[in-house]
């Protein structure tokens, strides 16, 4: 019920303020600026709202404490108590009296810009919004946008809208200016739905603990975007503890969307510092550190082009490095990203990750795509992988999963994979919102949680949707590709030898995939000699490999329709259709009027 109450709080706060500031864009879209270039503005302004109208009930009581510490060496502590937030602003301006002096607007717009603490001026410099300014002044614009952004429907100070509710706000912008970008699939934003899901199964199993010892957490998101994984995951933990403490760290490619995270935190009075900015593959911004959860939607089908030369340089650091088990095809980056997580969790720590199918079974036996299949498997740190439906993402309508790894598995799990088809777990929206035409509704995430807390061989069944869940052990995803040889013949049928040995006919040549579980030799001899009794292994090129055929192990037989059935439903078509044309037409086949 209270999480009812909070998603209707918030479908209202969303709708009403996003519209609100979408609405806005408008004023620059009148020749001054193209649609996919509106977030430099919009998202910028929207922060420094969201601070200012924050700090309202507390100006003057900064005013006056400025004055009295104004040539203190050290004044931040002064000015952070008299605000009551981690971040102030110095300046005589809010937007109220920004908007009385139309005349002066960019200088004093500037003026209170220049108000705020070092921390907000780090966000403010990620935005790179000093040029925007600057356009918006010179093209009369400027004073309009501020004039809009203080009417009382805009007001956005904290009272009233909470940390969450803006986290929405920030995402539903986000994402409006990315479809206007028309960004690749893999760049996509995860929806509420989908991150409730993937915190439930990072805490299903040791909820009873959590709730009994008291909540002491880190969390980690590698690929943060605005935080709200980091949001939602914190949200989720202190619903078991309300005195839990969480400490969440996170990294961002993005300098737009990092500010944002970064805003949020400091509103927030968290840390912002461990809110950080740069590529986490080649920039690592964390070294050395660990944590107890590790949540993140890396982006898919995205190469790695860029990060290439420090991807590599540090592969080649084996064991001291996050890569050295393999890499994966430049063209997708995404198992990357297992690899840096894994390296960030403690061993007690555990990862949900975001993947489409590609990391499930691309890349041959020793490549390194199977490689780091292998690393994770092998190790026994894949608890579950759980596959949702299509169109469950805003900027892609593709099949994705979630991927729960741990570093310590309770002892049931040992050895075992669990796979989870939700794939039909979800309500379809009256609405789309881009590609996302499904919901996980709570009902729905509760069955997903339920299948993958029970770890049976089991189909869970809510009114005409299911989810089934299978068990399986490691070794089943593994396989020997064993090299088939065969001797090459000369014009009479004999075996070339060379150093008294055949030679090798390499148009010949043949590869098999052995199950791990299955001896080779016997293998061989009941499925290859039988056809080809001259044939050999080169057992020098046998490599594993390890795949997860998820589709395979949840196909399900259809029988095809007999051939009388189809017959009879063919002459009824044509009866009805032959009915429809004597209607139209007469007996006569001269058209009724």
């Amino acid at each position: 019920m209270i999480e009812q109450m909070k998603n209707q709080q918030t479908t209202g706060n969303i709708n009403e303020k996003a519209n609100l500031i979408w609405s806005i864009a408008d004023i620059i879209g009148q020749g001054l600026y193209k649609p996919h270039e509106y977030g430099k503005v919009i998202l910028p302004m929207t922060v420094i709202k969201r601070f200012n109208d924050t700090l309202l009930p507390t100006k003057q009581a900064v005013l006056d404490k400025y004055e009295e510490v104004k040539n203190f060496e050290v004044k931040d502590g002064f000015l952070e108590s008299a605000a009551g937030y981690s971040f102030y602003n110095i300046s005589p301006f809010t937007f109220e009296n920004l908007v009385a002096d139309s005349e002066h607007i960019e200088a004093n717009f500037r003026t209170f810009l220049a108000g705020f603490s070092d921390n907000v001026q780090d966000v403010l410099e990620n935005f790179e919004f000093e040029k925007e300014i600057t356009k918006l002044a010179n093209n009369g614009m400027l004073f309009l946008i501020i004039q809009e952004f203080n009417k009382k429907s805009a007001y956005m100070g904290a009272d009233v809208i909470s940390s969450a509710d803006m986290g929405y706000i920030f995402e539903e912008l986000v994402r409006r200016f990315s479809e206007s970008y028309n960004e690749q699939a893999g760049a996509h934003f995860t929806s509420r739905d989908i991150i409730y899901l993937m915190t439930d199964l990072l805490i299903s199993e040791e909820k009873d603990t959590l709730i009994e010892e008291g909540v002491v957490k880190t969390v980690y998101d590698q690929t943060m975007g605005t935080s709200q994984m980091l949001g939602c995951m914190e949200e989720r933990l202190e619903l078991l503890d309300e005195e839990a403490e969480i400490t969440t760290f996170g990294q961002e490619l993005n300098p737009e969307t990092f500010a944002i995270a970064k805003a949020d935190m400091i509103i927030k009075g968290g840390r912002a510092d461990n809110m950080r900015q740069g590529n986490t593959l080649s920039d690592d911004k964390f070294k050395n550190y660990t944590f107890d959860y590790c949540i993140s939607n890396p982006p898919f089908g995205i190469d790695w082009k860029v990060e290439k030369n420090a991807v590599e340089a540090e592969a080649k650091l084996g064991d001291n490095g996050r890569f050295g088990v393999g890499l994966p095809k430049i063209s997708d980056g995404q198992q990357l990203f297992d690899l840096n997580g894994l390296s960030k969790i403690k061993d007690t720590g555990r990862m949900a990750i975001v993947h489409n199918a590609s990391p499930l079974f691309s890349g041959d036996a020793g490549s390194g795509s199977s490689e780091i299949r292998r690393y994770i498997i092998e190790n026994d740190w894949l608890e579950a992988i759980v596959q949702l439906s299509t169109d469950a993402f805003y900027n892609t309508g593709i099949t994705t999963y979630i991927w729960i790894m741990s570093k310590n598995k309770p002892a049931h799990r040992e050895g075992k994979v669990q796979l989870i088809d939700a794939s039909k777990m979800y309500e379809k929206r009256k609405k789309s919102i881009g590609n996302k035409r499904n919901d996980i509704t709570e009902e729905c995430r509760d069955m997903i949680v339920k299948a993958y807390g029970e770890f049976q061989n089991k189909v869970y069944t809510l009114d005409d949707k299911t989810c089934e869940s299978k068990i399986f052990d490691n070794v089943e995803f593994g396989y020997n590709k064993i090299v088939i040889e065969s001797p090459l013949l000369d014009e009479d049928g004999n075996v070339v030898k060379k150093k008294n040995k055949p030679a090798v006919d390499t148009s010949k040549r043949d590869t098999e995939n052995v199950p791990i579980t299955e001896d080779i030799d016997s293998y061989f001899n009941r499925e290859v000699l039988p056809y080809n009794p001259d044939a050999w292994i080169d057992k020098s090129k046998t490599k594993v490999g390890y795949e997860i055929p998820f589709t395979r192990y949840f196909y399900k037989y259809v029988a095809p329709e007999k051939a009388d059935d189809i017959a009879a439903r063919i002459s009824n078509i044509e009866a009805k259709l032959m009915a429809s044309l004597k209607s139209l037409f007469g007996e006569d086949g001269e058209a009724n009027e």
